[in-house]
């Protein structure tokens, strides 16, 4: 595991409480592990409405995959569709984005002051036989500060068949790896010995660190495997770019029609 140039002397910041969604055990799971399952965190009524609301914005990025050839960046269209800044056009998935269970998330494991950094929508479509790479989020784009949180809503059941994350636990405390690019995705990993899958319910929401490794297999059924994403990040976090001369530009991730705030001073922020 080597790290990321931008990594120096990263130290992981634990869980500090008091809590307010998290029990003990849950937290300190994801302080040693980097990831906690929370099972039945949504009940069906939510599941199906972001689902309602979703289906047909990952439809119409099915179809302009299609008219871009079939492929784009890490989409492939009739295999895996990445549907992102859902909120921007869903008021459903902007409320969403609020809701008490991932406020309480960003509250325990953030801090006071939260936006929301990042949404997207992943369907992995039946038979798709390849796997997603092992990646970190904060791989794909360098936050600063390093650690946020991913919080990776399951809207259909999800195992092992059907392309449920796997993660490399306790890894998270290295702090950003270095990633190579590949046809389908960045690579920090190759095949850990030590990764666990993280199957879950409907209405279950996986609690990634952004610097835990992690993957997601194929889908060897004949269903959609359907996820939503909500990333959040402190107040303040800055995208970090580094030129091919080495200099650095730091852009701030507060754009205000995604990157909303939705704590401030530990209080939900109305939309």
């Amino acid at each position: 595991m080597r790290p990321h140039s931008l990594n120096h002397a990263f130290e992981w910041r634990p869980v500090s409480g008091p809590l307010q969604f998290l029990t003990d055990d849950q937290a300190h799971h994801y302080d040693e592990q980097g990831y906690v399952l929370i099972e039945e965190a949504f009940d069906d009524e939510t599941i199906n409405r972001v689902t309602a609301a979703v289906d047909p914005l990952e439809q119409r990025q099915e179809e302009w995959l299609r008219q871009q050839g079939g492929t784009y960046l890490i989409g492939r269209a009739d295999e895996i569709t990445f549907s992102t800044h859902l909120v921007l056009t869903s008021e459903v998935l902007r409320q969403f984005a609020r809701s008490p269970v991932l406020l309480g998330l960003c509250a325990d494991l953030i801090g006071p002051e939260v936006r929301l950094y990042w949404d997207q929508a992943v369907y992995k479509k039946p038979y798709t036989t390849s796997s997603f790479p092992w990646y970190q989020d904060n791989g794909y784009a360098f936050i600063d500060p390093q650690q946020y949180l991913t919080g990776w809503i399951a809207l259909s059941d999800v195992d092992e068949e059907n392309g449920c994350p796997w993660v490399v636990p306790g890894a998270h405390r290295r702090g950003t790896l270095a990633h190579a690019i590949t046809p389908h995705g960045l690579v920090c990993l190759e095949d850990p010995a030590e990764a666990v899958p993280v199957p879950a319910a409907s209405g279950g929401i996986v609690v990634f660190s952004s610097l835990t490794p992690r993957c997601t297999g194929a889908n060897r059924t004949p269903g959609v495997r359907r996820a939503y994403i909500a990333q959040y990040a402190p107040d303040g976090a800055e995208v970090v770019h580094v030129d091919g001369d080495g200099r650095e530009t730091r852009v701030p991730a507060d754009d205000p029609g995604r990157q909303f705030r939705v704590l401030e001073q530990g209080r939900p922020v109305p939309a």
